[in-house]
């Protein structure tokens, strides 16, 4: 018996990489533009009035909102770049640039939040008054506009990971804008000076946190890991159950984006029939069962005579 291994791209491999995927849709250009000018226009505000109020609070989640819309800025440019059809140079087209994006959001946000500490920990050691009715009403706008700003996006949430993170950026926002109001209240009422720096702090551990988060999230996508919400052990069962194949090897799954998956596997058949059937349904399975769009699979006989080297576990 011959050994006899078949590449194989399951159905609508190519064009339906290029027109069916959840990447922002075009009508999303306009949530972006509006959310960018806003929070642009209110990091001005925020900035001089935090300044004539002496409010490191303000002049904090300036900080914050600014790194916003670098990341809105990002974020957008990351959804038109993905859509880009593959050349010779980049045969899969630039979808990894919104991983690329969600790695330098992260390390920007990092040090916004490492500045926001030290300030306040300075300014604990020297607190100074603060224009309490300034700093309500100016942080009053920012709920307004984070909250509409995410509601702009509201509508994608659920069908895009790049729309979602957004989203609930802007949601995260507005709860940070909503503890520097009750900040501000405080102070009015107990002229506790310790309060801006100490909401300063509360809000560089919120931004910590969720940056940490997004931080090693965007790492492992860097580095191939298989996304969160995948398990390769319940992926790998499911090839295993498909009629004819007697073993799974040299499986890998990573992220070509933010928003598309990819997959390759070895799969035996020693039937050595190459069953088109099998494959559309092994594609349209893996994206219904598992969110994985992009497949490519390769049958062999599982001939002893000649051994397919990745198939051992540590190969690669």
């Amino acid at each position: 018996m011959t050994n006899k291994h078949s590449h194989h791209h399951c159905d609508g491999h190519g064009h339906d990489h290029s027109h069916n995927h959840s990447h922002a849709p075009k009508n999303f250009n306009l949530a972006f533009a509006v959310g960018i000018t806003l929070n642009a226009g209110f990091v001005a505000v925020e900035v001089v009035y935090g300044l004539l109020s002496n409010s490191l609070a303000l002049l904090a989640d300036a900080g914050h909102n600014l790194s916003d819309v670098f990341s809105l800025l990002l974020s957008w440019g990351a959804s038109v770049l993905v859509r880009k059809l593959p050349t010779q140079r980049h045969t899969y087209g630039l979808r990894r640039t919104s991983v690329l994006v969600a790695l330098i959001n992260a390390l920007i946000l990092l040090v916004a939040v490492g500045a926001i500490a030290w300030e306040a920990v300075l300014r604990f050691e020297h607190p100074q008054p603060v224009a309490s009715n300034t700093v309500m009403m100016v942080a009053s706008i920012g709920i307004l506009i984070n909250g509409f700003t995410a509601w702009l996006f509201m509508s994608g949430k659920e069908k895009d990971v790049n729309i979602r993170g957004a989203y609930l950026h802007m949601v995260a926002d507005a709860v940070i804008s909503l503890g520097v109001v009750v900040a501000a209240i405080a102070m009015h009422f107990t002229d506790w000076l310790w309060l801006d720096p100490a909401m300063s702090l509360a809000i560089a551990i919120v931004i910590g946190v969720s940056t940490w988060s997004l931080l090693r999230e965007s790492i492992n996508l860097v580095l191939d890991a298989v996304p969160s919400g995948i398990q390769l052990v319940k992926v790998e069962a499911y090839l295993a159950s498909l009629p004819g194949i007697k073993a799974v090897h040299d499986l890998h799954i990573w992220a070509m984006s933010t928003t598309e998956t990819a997959l390759t596997v070895h799969l035996v058949k020693p039937d050595a029939v190459i069953d088109d059937a099998l494959l559309v349904q092994i594609n349209n399975e893996l994206r219904e069962r598992f969110e994985i769009q992009h497949t490519t699979v390769q049958f062999e006989l599982g001939d002893t005579s000649y051994p397919c080297k990745q198939a051992p576990v540590e190969a690669v």
